[in-house]
């Protein structure tokens, strides 16, 4: 096969103006990260006088260490890493389950267009807040962990990524399979999930980023402040951090002389992005290929 180079004027300015596009995206991306991380390593005079940009002024780790110090920031990391991982793993079990028999042809599948019109349902049109929280209140989920895992548990926009990646997949895997003798469970468990592994981590990803930045249904089903995930004891703190300072005992006199309101926050925040920015590496190279090839077919 002859491969045909395209060096012309046009062709090049395009691939100029592309890579100006995308580090400008890139820039606006990373930079507000990276101002937030200099004020967190900022002393709160320089931060207050408007000094620092993307490099910290007057290095410190006051903000961290009065981060790390108190029980409600770990008590409420756990929370988090307990929602992230039952909750995406309660979704990847019902997202397969629900995407492989959807997967088939409706003369395989009773009633499938019934079912899947069901989930596009859900999709555009939801009962509202109230009846959601009396839902949760009479099945006795309040101050309860499955309160933020349960009423999300199937993501239908990544149940049909799935769907449509199995559909994707040639027919003559599973048929061959029933062949030798296998039966439905044992195909999906045995030769389709090894396959769906891109797929798998695109949807797990999406999961995973959704538990851990939500923060409002933490706020509406939790009555106990100790309960609070990560995200909802953020969203407290940015608003009333400065009584939080207030409360504080005189052991963290000599921190907060050499901190303020913004280096708190700040310093919160990226320990409460840290989890996601290290996991997000090991998944990104299936992101686009799930992506992709789960959205070939409707």
């Amino acid at each position: 096969m002859i491969v045909v180079q395209d060096n012309s004027l046009g062709r090049k300015l395009f691939h100029i103006v592309n890579y100006m596009v995308l580090i400008l995206v890139s820039l606006i991306c990373v930079l507000p990260f990276v101002n937030l991380l200099a004020v967190s390593f900022s002393s709160s005079a320089a931060v207050s006088a408007g000094e620092v940009v993307f490099w910290p002024v007057d290095f410190n780790t006051k903000a961290y260490e009065f981060a790390l110090k108190g029980d409600e920031f770990f008590r409420s990391m756990w929370v988090s890493l307990q929602r992230v991982v039952l909750g995406t793993l309660i979704n990847l079990i019902l997202m397969v389950l629900a995407a492989y028999p959807l997967s088939k042809t409706k003369e395989k599948v009773l009633g499938r267009g019934i079912y899947m019109g069901f989930f596009v349902f859900t999709m555009l049109f939801n009962g509202g807040l109230i009846p959601t929280y009396l839902i949760v209140v009479q099945t006795g989920l309040i101050d309860s962990i499955w309160s933020l895992i349960l009423p999300g548990a199937i993501p239908v926009f990544s149940m049909i990524i799935l769907m449509n990646f199995l559909r994707g997949l040639p027919e003559e895997i599973e048929e061959s399979a029933t062949i030798d003798g296998a039966g439905p469970i044992q195909i999906l468990v045995q030769i389709l999930l090894p396959l769906l592994k891109p797929a798998l981590a695109t949807v797990g990803l999406f999961s995973i980023v959704g538990h851990w930045n939500s923060w409002f249904d933490g706020i509406i089903y939790m009555n106990d402040t100790a309960n609070y995930p990560l995200q909802s004891y953020l969203q407290t703190l940015l608003l009333s951090f400065e009584q939080i300072m207030l409360r504080a005992s005189t052991d963290y006199t000599q921190l907060l002389a050499m901190m303020n309101v913004r280096t708190g926050r700040a310093a919160q925040m990226f320990l409460g992005a840290i989890p996601i920015l290290a996991i997000y590496p090991f998944l990104q190279k299936y992101f686009t290929t799930g992506l992709v090839l789960g959205s070939v077919k409707g």
